[in-house]
């Protein structure tokens, strides 16, 4: 059912069935690394580049998600997942090895949670009873194409954040018991004129504040209906810049109930400048961590605002400024189904 102009609400709330992260070295030595389901001591992962460990990053999360229920693969109706690389190869190879039907999409950072949202639309109306959906993305295989290759060495400013070794998939169903989702707001791209691909934080947080407002606004609740309500990688500055749009908007949201997957996963003194980032920033976050906190009852309704920077090296070039969005995904759970 649609409420509002941008929210789709599910009235048979798709369960996340299952879910499972993978991690590199930086962040197995980071704040939440007991989350992971599999953390690797190295960027290679045995392969022969990081285009290829980025792949297997995300097989090693969809075979852990649906291992954990016992479902083989050939029960998954579809896939809905995606990264940064050009044309998505990691995510294009990883639905190879899985052979499900397969759905690539691409939000920059916010696709973790734009395939979350798709796959509860779905299965709450009967199109599949199992949906894999889910990001990944990998240090120096998005820092190469994004940036400089690792190995130059080359400065950064403070504003800079670091791109997530790593995975998260969720194993979505019309069957069982555990977290449910319950709505989910579109986003809409917000180009507020920055061009500095070194301060992606500054440039997505105009776009997390619209997405927020309007899911509230479509709702029609109040942000204290959240115990907590996370950004996808916005990151220090992101998160300072979004904070005070809302309160300029005349939302007064709890710094303790607003926080960050940029923010979340590594801890203090590890050099990330402004925090984390990448597609499987928000999965990782949202499909380990947090959904752990649920099911020790330390959270019961979150909502989850995954940001993307919508730029390309070919549009950098071409002096363009970036286009932002941000999908959000309401999740509960310890309540009726």
């Amino acid at each position: 059912m649609l409420k509002g102009h941008r929210t789709w609400v599910f009235e048979n709330k798709p369960t996340i069935l299952s879910t499972a992260t993978v991690g590199g070295p930086f962040e197995a030595n980071g704040r939440i690394a007991d989350d992971f389901d599999l953390l690797h001591e190295d960027l290679w992962l045995g392969e022969q580049s990081y285009e290829k460990a980025h792949k297997v990053l995300l097989e090693e999360a969809m075979f852990k998600a649906m291992e954990k229920v016992g479902l083989g693969k050939e029960k998954v109706q579809l896939i809905i997942a995606g990264d940064l690389i050009n044309q998505m190869t990691p995510t294009n190879f990883a639905a190879r090895t899985i052979g499900a039907p397969y759905l690539g999409v691409f939000g920059a950072c916010s696709t973790s949670m734009e395939g979350l949202a798709l796959s509860a639309f779905i299965v709450n109306y009967g199109g599949a009873d199992y949906i894999l959906t889910g990001a990944a993305s990998h240090n120096a295989a998005v820092e190469k194409q994004f940036r400089y290759p690792t190995e130059y060495g080359g400065q950064k400013p403070p504003t800079a954040q670091w791109t997530v070794t790593g995975a998260g998939v969720a194993l979505i169903s019309s069957y069982g018991d555990g977290p449910h989702i319950t709505s989910a707001t579109i986003g809409r791209v917000v180009d507020m004129g920055l061009s500095d691909p070194f301060n992606m934080g500054g440039a997505m947080a105009p776009a997390a504040v619209d997405t927020i407002e309007a899911h509230l606004r479509d709702m029609q609740i109040d942000a204290s209906y959240y115990d907590l309500i996370v950004t996808g990688d916005l990151g220090k500055i992101g998160r300072e810049i979004s904070l005070d749009l809302l309160r300029q908007h005349g939302m007064n949201i709890e710094e303790e109930r607003y926080q960050d997957c940029g923010l979340i996963i590594y801890r203090e003194g590890q050099p990330v400048l402004s925090g984390a980032s990448g597609a499987g920033c928000s999965a990782i976050v949202v499909y380990g961590h947090l959904l752990n906190r649920m099911k020790r009852g330390e959270l019961k309704r979150i909502l989850a605002v995954a940001t993307g920077a919508l730029l390309s090296p070919l549009s950098f070039q071409q002096n363009e400024t970036i286009p932002c969005i941000a999908h959000a995904v309401a999740i509960e759970y310890g309540g009726d189904r």
